[in-house]
């Protein structure tokens, strides 16, 4: 679904752009793009006086399963938010341990008591931890709206799956520029 409209109160929720994670050479686009365009992102939700947060992974997931977890304890630095992104004054900052940012964090409520209703959601990576945070955030009752230039992943396919089959039903997906005009225009 293009992007239609962006509720009045709607936040930025930027996934995992952190020094830790930025750096994985699997990632299928280069990641300065996907920097620069969660910065233009974080920008106009700030000069719009809208909420940004800046979520970061700090451990791995409980359980067992196949897929390798960052080692523990993380190297120092390891949950720093990139410098292109902040933080800013008044930014929401979110240190998850599961691959959403809504598990465990009081953001939802955090959001809630900002009069948040929608949110737009980049980040790293898409099929990880932009789509928990987006499934999350639907089935919490949030509007959701994805930044698809601004997100990347580890693998075409997962890049495609989620940008084409799973995103179109939890919100309205669309680029950068799309919801820079949306956001202007409101």
């Amino acid at each position: 679904m293009p992007i239609t409209t962006l509720d009045p109160q709607t936040a930025l929720v930027v996934i995992d752009l952190q020094k830790g994670l930025v750096g994985n050479p699997m990632l299928i686009r280069p990641i300065g793009e996907i920097v620069a365009a969660t910065a233009s992102l974080a920008d106009a939700f700030r000069a719009a006086g809208l909420p940004v947060v800046l979520a970061a992974l700090d451990g791995g997931q409980p359980g067992r399963n196949d897929y390798a977890r960052p080692a523990r304890p993380q190297p120092d630095g390891f949950t720093e938010i990139v410098p292109e992104l902040g933080p800013k004054p008044g930014d929401i900052l979110v240190t998850k341990s599961t691959w959403g940012a809504f598990i465990g964090t009081g953001l939802a409520e955090t959001l809630r008591d900002l009069g948040v209703t929608q949110v737009v959601v980049a980040g790293i990576a898409t099929s990880f931890g932009v789509e928990s945070t987006a499934r999350q955030a639907y089935d919490l009752g949030f509007h959701v709206t994805l930044a698809t230039d601004a997100m990347t992943d580890m693998s075409e396919e997962a890049q495609t799956g989620s940008t084409t089959r799973v995103f179109p039903a939890l919100g309205e997906t669309g680029t950068t520029a799309q919801i820079l005009t949306t956001l202007a225009a409101r």
